[in-house]
């Protein structure tokens, strides 16, 4: 499990980043010494940490370079200057915050880098973040009252999870003896309605949070949901999320005041101030200087390399395919804390038990489920799961199929299309996407580049993609000119050619003819289902006309079944690798090597819409067919969740 104490080892105290030198602010006493191993500490004492590192003009400038040259590559930067509607809230003009950051003299270094994550993150977009390792995800703030959105009585209210004592008991009595000691039962609340948060309506304060925090999801309703707690399965394990509000990655609040009513009967209104505990989730320290050489100087994978350096060696092994992936990021305790036993299913796995595939044969002895976690892992376990769970399902007399993408991140985005070929037969056809990429000048000085070398291994080589006929590009065949020159939000832009992905052939052999008919199989989940498994459930409502229900959300407003639609994802050490390989490092459009612990990753390449060849897939309309709220027997309980869509959806 994620959450786990930390101990007080020493780690080196050199704050040398290539001639950059980093040191503490000076202070009467060492901040980060003063909660050095310990596991969950106050909120303020966090901050004092991550504040206790001046602001450095050396190593800023360094990470806007290596910012500006990166998002030059990402799809959207010109689209997001005003978003499409409905999804205006995503709308960010990246050159005009740049250029103020540039401007401004911050006092610390992470009041300058909390800037820059939060320009980014306000994209709402998880393919495309500034991700400091320093201080994103270092301190998670945790508070021990979960909320979620549940239907009672025909109205949907926010209250505390009902399962808040199972679920928050897992962090363990590191966490719950704070409380204990001081004498707060926390415990008490489980259940309760919550009226007020921070003096807001309830519904208000989550929309907040969805608006200026959540991010990663284009769709406000998604985003909505990502700010309460539910259910998942994430390495391999069924878990739970604490939710946006709970769950913090990073520790900005004291406190949270609720108005609450707890569940006892003839309860009355209480106003409760619930405490955060900023957990640590970075490598051990001891003092300042030790932070942050543990957390924050560059490490030997945060750049990318030159891979024609490694070639002589790879022409005498088989080079492994290179394999795309798109999938969000989240961090913290939302990975790492296991849904309570109470919640989870206990009809037994017919499938893919040990891996993020789950597949189970409901009471009714007609209805399998697929539970795709995930479309990461194992690549080729994740297709032999699916192939023996369509096995079991026939051999089972099963007659229809749930297939739950809740809380799905994404993956490789081949597995996503593997499954769209598993579940409608190898005669369906491409089972993908129309792509295309960035034609930026370093891109088509990247392509020309390889083809003039001959490079055949790397993303950007035009053999890794197919023409719209789905036969492979050959290796010396420049998808990107002429480029296909665009206007958006009155900015000129330009994209490669477009072109297929290469999936096939699968690792496993898969029948021509489908699993199930399309109107036997629905797709249910909560909208947090992202990058590749957005694809998927794209290519399913699309082109297979598969019905998805949607559930949570703001009641009775339109919401996307999917919010992370772009596709392939580059972090920035494959960006600089692929720079690097090129031959184009000391280009003047090239970025330099990054200085600190950190990632920008951006979304890379389009998918392109088959209902709207000119709509890019990330802000195309596609509302799910059903909306239902979550319920006290279906909001953490997947087995209930199915039982019922079984029951009233498949007619």
């Amino acid at each position: 499990m994620l959450l786990k104490a930390v101990p007080g080892a020493l780690v080196g105290s050199a704050l040398f980043v290539s001639g950059v030198v980093g040191t503490p602010l000076g202070r009467a006493s060492d901040a980060c010494a003063k909660i050095a191993g310990q596991s969950f500490v106050a909120p303020a004492d966090a901050r004092a940490c991550l504040s206790s590192f001046p602001y450095n003009a050396t190593l800023a400038k360094n990470v806007m370079d290596v910012v500006e040259g990166a998002i030059s590559f990402f799809t959207f930067e010109e689209w997001q200057k005003l978003a499409p509607f409905p999804f205006t809230e995503a709308s960010v003009n990246l050159d005009f915050e740049f250029a103020r950051i540039r401007k401004t003299k911050y006092k610390t270094d992470y009041e300058f880098n909390r800037d820059v994550f939060n320009v980014i993150n306000r994209l709402d977009d998880g393919h495309t973040l500034w991700l400091p390792s320093c201080y994103r995800n270092a301190f998670q703030n945790i508070l021990p009252a979960p909320v979620v959105a549940l239907e009672k009585n025909g109205l949907q209210d926010i209250y505390i999870a009902p399962d808040s004592v199972e679920f928050i008991s897992l962090l363990g009595s590191n966490f719950t003896s704070y409380y204990d000691k001081k004498g707060f039962n926390w415990k008490k609340y489980a259940g309760a309605k919550v009226l007020t948060i921070e003096g807001l309506p309830a519904w208000a304060y989550v929309n907040l949070i969805a608006t200026t925090q959540s991010g990663n999801w284009v769709d406000h309703n998604i985003r909505v949901n990502s700010v309460l707690s539910s259910y998942r399965v994430t390495s391999n394990a069924w878990a739970q999320r604490l939710g946006d509000i709970a769950g913090s990655l990073f520790p900005d609040k004291d406190s949270l005041t609720m108005t609450v009513i707890p569940a006892q009967a003839g309860a009355k209104p209480e106003i409760v101030k619930f405490e955060y505990r900023s957990n640590y989730l970075g490598a051990p320290f001891v003092d300042s200087p030790s932070y942050w050489t543990a957390n924050c100087i560059a490490r030997s994978t945060t750049n990318g390399v030159d891979e024609r350096q490694n070639q002589a060696a790879l022409k005498k092994i088989s080079r492994p395919k290179l394999r795309p992936m798109g999938m969000s990021v989240d961090g913290g305790a939302p990975e790492g804390i296991a849904l309570p036993d109470p919640y989870l299913p206990t009809i037994p796995i017919v499938a893919g038990g040990n891996g993020q595939l789950k597949a189970y044969v409901l009471a009714d002895n007609k209805t399998g489920v697929l539970m795709v976690g995930s479309f990461g892992g194992d690549y080729t376990k994740f297709q032999t799961d699916t192939v023996a769970a369509l096995a079991k399902f026939k051999s089972s007399g099963v007659e229809q199929l749930i297939v739950d993408t809740t809380g799905n991140g994404g993956g490789y985005v081949c597995l996503g299309e593997f499954l769209i070929n598993a579940l409608a037969g190898t005669s369906f056809g491409y089972s993908g996407w129309e792509s295309s990429a960035r034609a930026n000048p370093l891109a088509r000085k990247i392509v020309a580049a390889d083809i003039a070398q001959g490079i055949n291994y790397m993303f950007y080589s035009s053999n890794n993609w197919a023409f719209l006929n789905n036969t492979p590009q050959p290796v010396d065949y420049n998808y990107m000119e002429p480029p296909t020159n665009f206007v958006i939000n009155g900015q000129k832009d330009s994209n490669s050619k477009r072109f297929y992905d290469i999936c096939t052939p699968y690792d496993v052999d898969l029948p021509a003819e489908p699993a199930f008919p399309p109107s036997k199989i629905l797709i249910v989940g909560n909208g947090m289902c992202g990058s590749t498994c957005a694809l998927f459930t794209g290519i399913a409502y699309e082109k297979l006309g598969i019905k998805v229900i949607t559930f949570g959300g703001n009641p009775g407003q339109p919401m996307n079944f999917n919010g992370l639609a772009g596709n392939q994802v580059l972090e920035w050490a494959n960006l600089d690798s692929e720079i690097k390989t090129a031959g184009l490092k000391n280009d003047p459009l090239a970025p330099p090597d990054l200085l600190v612990n950190g990632n920008i990753r951006i979304n890379w390449r389009y998918a392109w819409s088959w209902k709207s060849k000119n709509s890019p897939l990330a802000f195309f309309v596609e509302r799910a067919n059903i909306r239902l709220p979550y319920t006290h027997e279906t909001y953490m309980n997947p087995q209930n969740l199915w039982n019922y869509v079984a029951k009233t959806y498949f007619k």
